[in-house]
């Protein structure tokens, strides 16, 4: 089980060491153009992992961006995606005799804080195909979705299942009715990644907004100006009232009845 202690912090390291990686196209330009670069990828991901001996929760090639959720318990986040981009854009380089960058920027992080998010995480990743209309997601091959089922490769698939049953071959009939089902029980989810932030962004943004680089002072606010504070900082585009929470360290409730307060 992810278990969170609920302190404030001013960084966009989560405490559970687990992270949902999306690296992207430039230009949302295609990353893999055959399946032979797909392959190339998931070799250079795999060495990845045996080097700096991570988690993978899950994963799902797409031709234009990846997602990748690992537990990094020691902390090689940079180095991990810097490595892994870096010999994968030098092949790719090669192999299309084209020159400059071909991941977006640096790679977008996310915290992966509770058992809830992560099962609704995963799911949202095994069913991208679907999303983009290519095809089943148990008929797709370059994802983690098989190996929940059928045999691990690089997945470490053990945490996920367990949160459904101790019993295998139950805990994958579970898995496979929950990946199916659009919604259930385990709402609340915020996977429309397109517009959201990184903890790292929310925090520079927070500190223009509040004019300062003490981010809580403004839990020192009357409560007037501390919800006007917490409104200014809704506005913040891609930031989600979940973040705001974890970085201003700030009870969930005070933050929608500020907003409330403001709709009213």
């Amino acid at each position: 089980m992810i278990n969170i202690p609920r302190d404030s912090r001013n960084n966009s390291k989560t405490n559970t060491n687990t992270y949902h990686v999306i690296l992207r196209g430039i230009n949302k330009q295609d990353i893999f153009l055959d399946n032979f670069d797909k392959s190339k990828f998931f070799k250079e991901l795999k060495k990845s992992k045996e080097e700096f001996e991570y988690e993978i929760y899950a994963y799902i090639l797409m031709n234009n961006h990846t997602h990748i959720v690992i537990h990094d318990e020691e902390d090689n986040m940079s180095d991990i995606f810097h490595k892994l981009c870096t010999v994968y854009a030098m092949y790719f380089n090669s192999k299309y005799e084209r020159v400059g960058h071909v991941f977006q920027n640096r790679f977008k992080s996310i915290g992966v804080d509770t058992d809830t998010y992560l099962l609704n995480l995963v799911r949202y990743i095994h069913r991208n195909p679907e999303k983009d209309g290519i095809g089943k997601m148990k008929d797709y091959a370059w994802s983690s979705y098989k190996e929940y089922i059928y045999n691990k490769n690089i997945t470490d698939t053990d945490l996920v299942l367990n949160l459904f049953s101790d019993n295998r071959k139950e805990a994958i009939q579970k898995f496979e009715k929950f990946n199916e089902i659009q919604e259930n029980k385990y709402t609340s989810a915020e996977f429309e990644m397109e517009n959201a932030i990184t903890d790292e962004e929310a925090i520079h943004f927070i500190k223009l907004t509040l004019k300062t680089d003490n981010i809580l002072s403004i839990l020192n606010y009357n409560h007037e100006k501390r919800n006007e504070l917490i409104n200014e900082i809704y506005k913040i585009k891609g930031i989600s009232v979940k973040q705001m929470c974890r970085i201003l360290g700030l009870d969930k409730n005070v933050i929608y009845r500020a907003i409330k307060e403001k709709l009213i």
